[in-house]
């Protein structure tokens, strides 16, 4: 399977704004990885899990993780029929503004937004399930601009809500509509003007987030439509590659993998995981499919790669796979189906049925260090974790808990 695409292969993720390792400015991090760049962590967890530091109760219905920067925090939410983005304080849990986008979304598998909040210098850009977006200042959730980009854009809402993260990449912000006129669009950040729309890519949305990466010289976005895994063309959304192997027609979700040469993508309903080689070519760039197992069904709780392997839980297990193989170390079953993220070489996961697990990130198998059980709201645990700055926040529903888990939090007093 080739695909000829036009440029030269150098595969870079990066970021183009400061952050520090105490950041997580966005959705799966400062490079949307889903690793952190913490340090001194604790290496195992009491029976009864880590400390609380704080919980609130108030943030209504929603899936979406948290943004920390500095000395706050942003999480959407709802306050009854309306969709809500919150600020607040990481010390405390306080509340320090909160701002209406619009109403909230209503659906049988769960009430609310799904999104992550982006955040770049002093401002927020937030997506909610209903297709509101908007840019806010962070220092008080005043406005900047705002608008439906649904309606904007003549598409419509996939069947369990707009589920993205907004990317934002130098000067410019990206969203996937989805719609026969061009699935993903370019915005001005700053004011929120039209750059482009894709216009010979028409795929309706799916539920995955955009990720940017350098392709040699071509800055470079991909994505996972409701069709294909595809790349673009950021400077004008020139569809570069599609890769239909991965995707189903019902929902693919989970954010593509890359580093080394290697794109990969995952989803489940029958389906399973691939990833295509990039090879430098005397005009441009070949693609070739370097496996494909459809024992790497991932449904929506995400993928991360770590020291050359991959973590995810794929169909109900947690997995580690070869990333440039695909070939399984090992599989465990952990906290149950669910979503992770990884932090000072460790395995944060967060089972829907509300379980909490700790485990060394390793191939050499399952090494669990602890796990204990949250209180269940009444809908699946789908909010990814999130470890900054010591803290694990794990948000369902209407709770957000944060637990110490540095280093200090086991040591003896």
């Amino acid at each position: 399977m080739l695909n000829k695409i036009f440029g030269t292969m150098t595969v870079l993720l990066t970021c183009t704004w400061p952050v520090s390792a105490a950041d997580w400015p966005q959705w799966r991090g400062p490079d949307r990885t889903g690793v952190s760049a913490e340090i001194g962590l604790a290496d195992e967890w009491p029976e009864e899990g880590p400390p609380v530091k704080w919980r609130i109760e108030d943030l209504g219905e929603g899936f979406g993780a948290v943004a920390v920067v500095g000395e706050r925090l942003y999480v959407q939410g709802t306050r009854g029929r309306e969709s809500v983005v919150f600020a607040r304080d990481v010390a405390t849990g306080r509340l320090l503004w909160e701002r209406v986008l619009g109403s909230r979304l209503r659906q049988n598998k769960g009430n609310g937004p799904r999104s992550t909040p982006t955040i770049v210098g002093e401002d927020l850009y937030v997506l909610n399930g209903m297709g509101e977006l908007a840019r806010l200042r962070v220092g008080d959730g005043s406005v900047r601009w705002q608008f439906n980009m649904l309606d904007r854009f003549s598409s419509s809402n996939p069947r369990w809500g707009i589920s993205e993260s907004p990317l934002v990449d130098g000067d410019r912000l990206y969203v996937m509509p989805g719609g026969r006129r061009g699935a993903v669009v370019a915005l001005d950040r700053r004011t929120g003007e039209t750059v482009w729309r894709s216009s010979d890519l028409g795929d309706r949305a799916s539920y995955s987030s955009l990720i940017v990466a350098d392709v040699g010289d071509v800055r470079t976005l991909l994505g996972f439509t409701q069709a294909a895994g595809v790349g673009l063309r950021a400077e004008d959304g020139k569809l570069l590659w599609r890769y239909r192997a991965p995707a189903n027609s019902t929902a693919n979700v989970a954010t593509p993998i890359y580093s080394d040469g290697l794109v990969f993508y995952t989803s489940s309903y029958g389906v399973g995981g691939g990833a295509l080689r990039l090879r430098p070519a005397a005009d441009g760039i070949e693609t070739e499919e370097a496996y494909f197992a459809a024992n790497l069904q991932n449904h929506h709780g995400g993928v991360v790669l770590f020291d050359g392997h991959l973590y995810g839980f794929f169909g109900q297990v947690l997995v580690c796979a070869d990333f440039k193989t695909g070939e399984i170390k090992w599989r465990a079953r952990s906290v149950g189906k669910g979503s992770l993220t990884v932090a000072d070489g460790k395995l944060f996961l967060l089972g829907e049925r509300q379980r909490v697990g700790l485990a060394e990130a390793t191939a050499a198998g399952y090494r669990e260090k602890g796990q204990f059980r949250i209180a269940s709201r009444g809908e699946p645990s789908w909010a990814h974790p999130v470890v900054v700055a010591g803290t694990l926040y794990i948000r369902d529903q209407n709770v957000l808990t944060a637990y110490d888990v540095s280093a200090r939090a086991e040591s003896p007093e």
